[in-house]
């Protein structure tokens, strides 16, 4: 336990110390976001607002993670894989930034890339750690052998889902830092309490502590936004949680606040194409309340909430499903 906090405390007080002097850096070269148009007006006010804020929280995370783990298989694997998706959002980010527009890196680059680190991911569960290609349904005690084929499209599956889900809901100042940090959370306990694999406990506890870290600078108004390194990144290291952890259904659960951001926009997009009309005022749905006109501090606040209850929830099922 003591290793779990050190870590915890290390990451978050890199993460303290370095931001300023990489915000200042960012300023001095003028690296800041831009703006979609169609977005909330009030967000207008944002652009130049120094963005790639993700790169601070994973270099806060490396030397406590590496001094302190044992570089078991399963732990460097999701580090390597969060790493993989972090340098994807890097990439879309820097050309954001170059170019000066709101579109980045094209999405078949992102996809392509998304597929080579679940291949990784997939062989490395599969040969490396032992892990059956099996669906553990957690909340009823069901279990599905689905073949080394279909397992595969479930990582994948898995981690695109994780990582454009955490990508939507990084709209607001501190929501998705907040929500990660939550729900990483419940895969700390679940790797350290249920499973007992210590290092994946102390990589996830080590992103706790950046995402806390990084909050002191991101909440609102925020003076840094973690841009798609960071949210691409947290994504990644929670799909690939998943995926080692056996809790590729109970994602659903466990990370609820991102699965409800990312329907939100599919049922947007559904309505307007199949009856021409919006269910939403705007999609995703943090920003349909900002244009009920509530503060994005209130939104920020209940949308934790809301990953706190949906994080609670599924690690009690998890605890109890182990249990039976």
């Amino acid at each position: 336990m003591g290793e779990i906090v050190i870590g915890a405390m290390a990451s978050m007080l890199i993460c303290l110390f370095l931001s300023p002097r990489f915000i200042d850096f960012l300023r001095g070269r003028e690296f800041g976001q831009h703006i979609r148009e169609e977005g909330p007006a009030g967000h207008q006010t944002k652009a130049g607002t120094p963005t790639m804020g993700g790169l601070i929280i994973f270099t806060a995370i490396i030397v406590p993670f590496l001094v302190l783990s044992e570089r078991d298989a399963a732990a460097m694997t999701v580090f390597g894989v969060a790493l993989g998706c972090a340098a994807l959002g890097f990439a879309d980010d820097y050309i954001k930034i170059i170019k000066r527009r709101s579109l980045g890196l094209p999405g078949r680059y992102k996809l392509l890339g998304q597929v080579a680190l679940a291949l990784i991911l997939w062989w490395i569960a599969r040969h490396e750690v032992g892990l059956e290609p099996v669906i553990h349904f957690r909340i009823v005690d069901l279990t599905w052998d689905i073949g080394p084929v279909a397992y595969f499209i479930l990582v994948f599956l898995v981690l695109a889902g994780a990582t454009n889900g955490v990508n939507l809901t990084d709209g607001l100042d501190g929501l998705a830092a907040g929500s990660s940090a939550i729900v990483l959370l419940a895969y700390t306990a679940i790797s350290y309490m249920t499973v007992g694999q210590h290092d994946l406990a102390l990589f996830s506890v080590c992103l706790v502590g950046g995402c806390i870290g990084f909050l002191w600078f991101n909440s609102f108004p925020a003076t840094i936004f973690m841009g798609d390194t960071g949210s691409l990144g947290l994504g990644g290291a929670i799909g690939a949680l998943a995926v080692l952890t056996q809790t590729e259904v109970l994602l659903i659960i466990i990370g609820g606040i991102f699965v409800i951001e990312a329907l939100s926009v599919l049922i947007q997009v559904f309505s307007f194409k199949t009856f021409g009309r919006r269910v939403l005022m705007m999609a995703p749905l943090h920003h349909h309340f900002e244009m009920m006109a509530w503060s994005e501090t209130k939104i920020m606040l209940r949308f934790w909430i809301i990953a706190g209850v949906c994080s609670g929830i599924g690690f009690a099922i998890y605890q109890h499903s182990i249990g039976r």
